[in-house]
């Protein structure tokens, strides 16, 4: 008689099953929810590093490599529907040691990326209730949205949905507030990493901004993580990457150049919400206008943080499914059929960062922009190994079902990749103390994977890799 954990007859493993139930625009709620918080803060450290001339030309590249990027990245997304994503993507073209890399930078992007937003809605709580410590406010809001995401995918792709478009309406109002005044010669002035000119220095600053453009677009492949509840996912999920990457980018470009334009930007570029502060310059601290921009601005940290909550659970439920994570993980709720345990996992690890200033406060960093760099090491590494497993698969499994064909292969995937790897050289050169600890969290990962093999063989059939 098999054990529940051996048990391996498709329609038997009731307890590693997730409801199929999201359509195309619950995901490309989920496609933009998960990154619109980069719109809203994070991306302005850039400006520190490059200045505002300078960051529009490293966002149009980082802006390039994620549009090839997601248009590869569909294609192994309708290949492989598997909530591990990448994971899935690496070990069906490298074998476990690849899946182990994959999964391993996902982990970090996805369970470090939260405490970065959750802190932001701390800041952005913090400008209406002074008094409200925003480490604290950073707490509560993990307690909220892991619950809500417990309580059911239908309910949390329906909010996420909600909150996203709420989000999107909120952007448009920005740039609407503050476009009386708005000065092209404000958002040039030391526009060259605080010079007025062009310089070889200038090359420094931008490619040292390389993780905050990176922000603007990050976790939006967290899709692929909702492909096993998705109803048709060789159909939608294609719909929701496209339309949510042209989304982003419109938008990313049009609150960069409207908030460097309405006054000082040397003031937003070390802050947690430049937005606010930006329309403070047009409409004054006490406006009505200020006050609105505040609370709606919410929406976009929540839509993000609510979605990345959705996207790490699902990667933790798939590693421990498949034998890479302790097997207690991959246990869904009786009665909400979500993995509430995988969810609560998370949050630990994002509430721990929150409160861990001495550890992850280093290198003349803030706490936020640590954390944010962290993240991006995480994706980074995660783009690499995707587009290599795809060129891998299109040799080794050509035969595959493929719903969804990157478009001018091998030239998309392939500048993808290169740039990728580009801007993984670059934030190892400038953030080596980041670099360094990241290294350190993989090879401690490493370790448990090597001495975890027996837990693997033990696992559950993967219906999905193993076809």
């Amino acid at each position: 008689m098999k054990s529940e954990s051996t048990t391996q007859h498709k329609g038997a493993v009731t307890h590693h099953e997730l409801k199929q139930t999201l359509g195309t625009w619950q995901l490309w709620g989920i496609a933009v929810g998960l990154v619109i918080s980069g719109e809203y803060f994070g991306w302005s450290y850039g400006w520190a590093s490059a200045g505002t001339l300078g960051f529009v030309i490293t966002a149009l590249f980082i802006a390039a490599m994620y549009t090839t990027f997601i248009f590869s990245f569909t294609e192994l997304t309708t290949s492989i529907p598997h909530a591990g994503g990448p994971f899935a993507y690496a070990r069906h073209a490298f074998g476990p040691t690849g899946g182990y890399i994959a999964l391993a930078a996902t982990l970090v992007e996805f369970v470090f990326a939260p405490p970065a937003i959750a802190l932001a809605i701390g800041a952005y709580l913090h400008v209406q209730f002074p008094g409200l410590e925003p480490k604290h406010a950073a707490m509560g809001a993990y307690l909220v949205f892991m619950a809500l995401n417990i309580v059911g995918v239908q309910i949390a792709a329906a909010f996420e949905l909600c909150v996203t478009l709420l989000a999107i309406f909120e952007l448009l109002v920005f740039m609407g507030v503050v476009s009386p005044g708005f000065q092209w010669s404000n958002f040039t002035k030391g526009g060259w990493a605080g010079s007025d000119t062009f310089s070889m220095g200038s090359f420094h600053g931008m490619f040292a901004a390389i993780p905050f453009a990176i922000w603007f677009f990050l976790a939006i492949e967290g899709v692929a993580m909702a492909a096993e509840e998705a109803k048709n996912p060789k159909r939608s999920i294609p719909i929701a990457y496209v339309a949510g990457i042209l989304t982003l980018v419109v938008l990313a470009i049009g609150v960069m150049v409207f908030a460097g334009a309405a006054g000082d930007w040397t003031k937003l570029s070390n802050i947690n919400d430049p937005l606010p502060q930006a329309m403070k310059y047009i409409v004054g601290e006490n406006s009505g206008w200020m006050h609105m921009l505040v609370w709606l601005g919410l929406f976009g940290l929540v839509a993000s943080f609510h979605g990345i909550i959705l996207g790490y659970s699902r990667q933790i439920f798939a590693l421990a499914r498949a034998g890479y994570l302790p097997e207690w993980l991959s246990k869904v709720h009786p009665r909400f059929k979500t993995p509430h345990r995988a969810i609560l996992a998370g949050g630990v690890v994002g509430i721990a960062a929150i409160y861990s200033d001495e550890l992850i406060q280093f290198g003349g960093q803030t706490l936020t922009a640590n954390i944010v760099t962290m993240s991006v090491f995480g994706a980074i590494v995660m783009y690499i190994i995707s587009m290599l497993s795809l060129f891998k698969l299109r040799r080794s499994d050509p035969d595959m079902e493929r719903p969804f064909r990157a478009p001018l292969f091998p030239y998309f995937p392939a500048f993808a990749l290169v740039a990728a790897v580009i801007s993984l050289a670059t934030m190892i050169y400038f953030n080596l103390l980041v670099a360094l600890v990241f290294a350190a969290f993989v090879a401690l990962g490493y370790g448990y994977f090597l001495m975890t093999r027996h837990q693997r063989e033990i696992a559950p059939a993967d219906v999905l890799l193993e076809e």
